[in-house]
Parts: structure tokens; C-alpha cells; sequence
């Protein structure tokens, strides 16, 4: 063969190889989602990252597991002046209410405010003295549970709902109605007006039972409220229990269908802004709110339409305990007075009272059922899919003395609200990181050397943020690679500040590829920086002040873990 044919063959294999190794490379990515691709590629990132960083592994330390849940539940509380009075007192005789925020708060949020000072300004009398009423704004589920603890109890107790009511007796704490409803409101599903269309157009209507069969095929994703807290959220679980047994709804016919619905539910929200944000990017079809403040906000008002379920929130009045007969008078003067012509128009103008023909279909449950059903929620959330976390604790020096101790002792106590059958680790991060537990089955084993690890901790040095979420974040996947159905999700317990390390526009991608939410809890802490850590996957970031982050804790791992 001549050197002109060798030259040409030679040409030909070249170009062969190149066609073939790239249609290779072309076609790599064929069949494969957008959202694979982000993965892979943040995967690979990542790895480099932790490979750069290079993490210390600490040496897990066991220390002896004691709960005591009488008192634990006393001691989880804040102290009760971390609620807001709204409304203050004005004389020496009075009586307390203790309200749910929707008409304890600002704005058009603040009618029962507005009616307490107009009240107070009367100059009501009983047995010939002066009286006034005291506004405390509580979340009704912590209300509740200062209540029963005997922590804190007021005269009076207005949660959004009777639901509240009922599981407050039913844990011993005798009540008498003032009033069964100072004003009427109702929970709804939210949905957007395409997605209430293809709803109706398949199923024939929007209401509980179309929204769960559409979840449990996975046509559609529906968000909700904690149960333990919020009381759209305990009206949507029971409800939704009652939907697939309405005789029984802790029965195991129940039970299943709450697990079918459940393994589609994208995550149950800690509050109602992470609800409506996950919706607004599109995380979330439809999501539940109660309709006083679905209709105050325009932009929810004039994209989503609104379908009432369940029981009212008709929002009842009754005194608590053996109130003396001079405070209970009070509260009946207040209720009367909440009654008048002129209350009530003041009511529907801040969104109250605009759906008082809406009957509930199902037969009232007693408390015992209600609390039966949180613990319910508690066991099945996760469908027999474990939670994969890491916890990932700032030990820098600005953490030193009081926000270190909080972080340590809500960790402790928060322990025994992890199933067991979740997947927990722990990391720490001042200038370096440190692997002080890897993630394992959390059981008591783990959970001892959990709580010696968390002891051990100190605080010295900068603050490598992100650089031990990164760490976090790949143990999390490794494990995932394990148990590739589980639920991952991350914790950073942070002041906020960063000053060693990555930063967020470094890992912004990777968190986004690898969709893992990431709970951000502050101690004293930059909120902001920590919010736009959470806001990239719809987690939620708790400002957690020294004095209530263990109850608030408690609270997101009810929810999530």
C-alpha cells in the first residue's frame, strides 16, 4: 500500500472514531430527564467540593438516654410573655384570653384586638368595679399545650377552631362555652384556576375525596399544614382520615388509604408562608388556608379558587378551668359585646362571616379520636419511607456561651420526636468541619451517641457555613444510595454568619440539583442569610430566640421527622 492509500485510510479511521465517540457523547444524556441531569451534575460538583474541604471525623461519645415526658412537656414552653398581648389589660380586675392569630394579630388580622379596646374603653362594670380584658395572640396547637400543662392559664380560650377545644377536655382540662362562635370562618383547598378546571373535569368536583384520589395516582400534589400546630392542618388530617373510614378513621382501612395518600405529599409545611411559596414556584397544585385570609390577599384571591372542607373555625369562646364568677362574668360581657350589630360588620369587613351557609358533612369526633389521629400522623407521615437527616451544628466562636447551650439542649429534647426508623447524623463547623456522627438508624444506640456528641460540642473559631453543608449534603446522598426511596432533608442550627469557606452562590445549584430541603434554625441569629438557604428548596427557616427554640423543635419535628 502506497503512502497516498496509507494517508487516506488513516483519514477515514479518524473520522470514523470521531463520529462514533462523538454520537457518544451526543447522545449521553438521551432518555435522561432535565432533572437527572441537574443531579448528576451537582453530584459530581459536589464531590469535588467535599474532596476540597476535606472534613475531620470526630470520635462518637455515649451518653445514658432519660426522658421524663410529665415535666418534658412543661419545660418544652417558653415562657408565656413570648407570646405578644395584643391587648393589655387596663384595670386590676380582668379576665385573659388566650387567641389564635387570624384575629389576634396586625391588620386585617386584629379584629378581636380591635374589639378588646373598645371594649376596655366602655368601662364595663361587675360588682360594682371597673373591667377590662387582656388579648394574648397563641398558635392554638401551643395554646393547647400550656393549657393542659397547667404552664400557663388564662380565663379565657379562642382558638380558630372547636377542634382544640375538644382535645383540651379530653386531656382532663374541664371547659364551659361562653360563646360557640365570636366569629365565623372555614378552611378551604386552594387550588389555581387550570389545575380546579382538570380537577373538576375528571373527578366532577373539587372536595376531599377527588383531592385524594388525584394524590394517591400522582396526578397531583397537595400541601398542608402541621397537625400539631395548625388548625387547618388537624382539620385536613382528620377529615382526611374520615374520608377513607367516616366510622373509624383510626381503623386500618384508614390507616392504609392515609398512607397511599401520604407517599405523594411533597412535605408537610411548618407554616403557612412555606405552604404558599412551595405553591407559587410550583412544588405544590393546591394547598389548604382558611378563607378569612384567602380573602384578604389579592393575589391568592384573584389566581386561586377556594373550596371549603371539614369542620368550621367558628372561632368559640369558653372559659377555662373554675374561673371565679366575677372573671367569667367578664368574658360573657365580652362575647355580648363581640355579638353586637356593629362587631359583626366589623368582623365581615376584615374577611369574617362570609361563608356562614357552609354546613360540615361529618359528624363532630371526640378528642381522644383527634389526638389518636396526630399520633397516627406521627407514625404514617412517611409512609415506611425513613427520613434521612443530618444535622449540621455552627460551633464557631460568635455561637459561644447562651445560643450554644440552646442549640445543645433543643437538640437533646427534641430527640424523642425522631422515629426511630429515620436515618440521623450530626456535623460541626467552625474553621473546619467535622463529621461527629455519621448518619445511621436511629435507634437507641445511635440516639446515645447522638446525645453525647451534641454534649460535646464547644464553640471557637469562623464559620464555614457552607462548607459543612456540602459535607451534610453528600453524607445525605451516599446514604440515599442505600435507601434511594427515603426522604432526605438537612438541619443547619446557625447564628447565621459565614466568613470561612464557600458561600451560597457557590452551592446554589448544587442544593437546587439535588432538591434536598434544608431547614434553617436560628440562634440570635442573620436571618436573612438563613432564609435564602431555605427559600432554595421551600424548607422552612424558624427564628428560634433563646427562650422558645425548644418548643420550636419540637414543633418541626413533629411535622418532618
Amino acid at each position: 500500500m502506497n503512502k497516498k492509500a496509507i494517508g487516506i485510510l488513516a483519514c477515514v479511521i479518524v473520522l470514523v472514531c470521531a463520529a462514533v465517540f462523538g454520537g457518544i457523547y451526543a447522545t449521553r444524556n438521551i432518555g435522561k430527564s432535565e432533572k437527572v441531569i441537574s443531579e448528576e451534575s451537582a453530584e459530581k460538583r459536589l464531590s469535588r467540593m467535599v474532596d476540597k474541604i476535606n472534613p475531620d471525623t470526630g470520635v462518637p461519645v455515649k451518653s445514658p438516654i432519660e426522658y421524663d415526658s410529665v415535666d418534658d412537656e412543661a419545660n418544652e414552653l417558653p415562657d408565656i410573655d413570648t407570646c405578644k398581648v395584643q391587648v393589655k389589660a387596663e384595670t386590676s380586675l380582668y379576665a385573659e384570653i388566650f387567641s389564635s392569630p387570624e384575629k389576634a394579630g396586625s391588620g386585617t388580622d386584629g379584629w378581636l384586638n380591635e374589639m378588646a379596646s373598645e371594649f376596655n374603653a366602655q368601662g364595663f362594670q361587675v360588682d360594682g368595679q371597673t373591667v377590662s380584658v387582656q388579648i394574648r395572640n397563641v398558635n392554638s396547637g401551643q395554646a393547647l399545650d400550656y393549657i393542659a400543662t397547667g404552664k400557663a392559664v388564662p380565663e379565657g380560650f379562642a382558638p380558630s377552631s372547636i377542634l382544640w377545644v375538644d382535645m383540651l377536655n379530653a386531656k382532663g382540662t374541664t371547659t364551659e362555652t361562653i360563646s360557640e362562635s365570636l366569629v365565623g370562618n372555614v378552611a378551604g383547598i386552594l387550588l389555581s384556576k387550570e389545575t380546579n378546571a382538570q380537577i373538576v373535569e375528571k373527578y366532577g368536583s373539587v372536595d376531599l375525596k377527588a383531592i385524594t384520589e388525584a394524590t394517591e395516582a400522582g396526578e397531583f400534589a397537595m400541601g398542608y399544614t402541621n397537625p400539631f400546630a395548625s388548625s387547618a392542618g388537624l382539620n385536613f388530617l382528620i377529615c382526611t382520615l374520615e374520608r377513607y373510614d367516616l366510622n373509624n378513621p383510626l381503623s386500618e382501612t384508614a390507616t392504609a388509604g392515609f398512607q397511599k395518600f401520604q407517599k405523594n405529599v411533597p412535605f408537610v409545611a411548618l407554616t403557612t408562608m412555606q405552604m404558599r411559596e412551595a405553591a407559587e414556584n410550583g412544588s405544590l397544585d393546591g394547598f389548604i388556608m382558611e378563607y378569612q385570609s384567602y380573602t384578604n390577599d389579592t393575589m391568592l384571591s384573584n389566581n386561586y379558587t377556594f373550596t371549603p372542607y371539614g369542620y368550621r373555625h367558628d372561632n368559640p369562646l369558653v372559659c377555662v378551668d373554675s374561673i371565679s364568677p366575677e372573671k367569667k362574668e367578664i368574658l360573657n360581657l365580652f362575647a355580648k359585646f363581640c355579638a353586637s350589630d356593629k362587631a359583626k360588620a366589623r368582623a365581615t369587613e376584615f374577611g369574617f362571616n362570609s361563608m356562614n351557609d357552609y354546613t360540615c358533612e361529618y359528624e363532630p369526633v371526640s378528642g381522644d379520636i383527634l389526638t389518636a389521629a396526630q399520633k397516627l400522623y406521627k407514625t404514617n407521615k412517611d409512609n415506611g419511607r425513613p427520613v434521612i437527616s443530618v444535622f449540621v451544628a455552627d460551633v464557631s466562636g460568635s455561637m459561644d456561651g447562651e445560643p450554644l447551650i440552646a442549640l445543645q439542649t433543643s437538640l437533646i429534647n427534641s430527640m424523642k420526636y425522631i422515629n426511630p426508623e429515620n436515618y440521623i447524623g450530626l456535623v460541626s463547623y467552625a474553621d473546619d468541619v467535622t463529621i461527629e456522627l455519621p448518619i445511621g438508624q436511629f435507634n437507641l444506640e445511635q440516639q446515645t451517641y447522638f446525645k453525647g456528641s451534641v454534649e460535646n460540642l464547644y464553640a471557637s473559631g469562623g464559620t464555614a457555613t457552607f462548607d459543612a453543608i456540602c459535607v451534610a449534603l453528600n453524607m445525605i446522598r451516599k446514604q440515599m444510595e442505600e435507601y434511594p426511596d427515603a426522604k432526605p432533608m438537612l438541619f443547619v442550627l446557625s447564628d447565621g454568619e459565614t466568613n470561612v469557606g464557600y458561600n451560597l452562590n457557590d452551592i446554589r445549584d448544587i442544593l437546587s440539583g439535588l432538591k434536598i430541603p434544608v431547614y434553617t434554625i436560628g440562634y440570635n441569629a442573620d436571618l436573612s442569610a438563613l432564609q435564602s438557604i431555605s427559600s432554595v428548596n421551600e424548607a422552612a427557616s424558624i427564628d428560634a430566640s433563646t427562650d422558645d427554640v425548644v418548643y420550636q423543635l419540637k414543633t418541626l419535628f413533629n411535622a418532618n421527622m
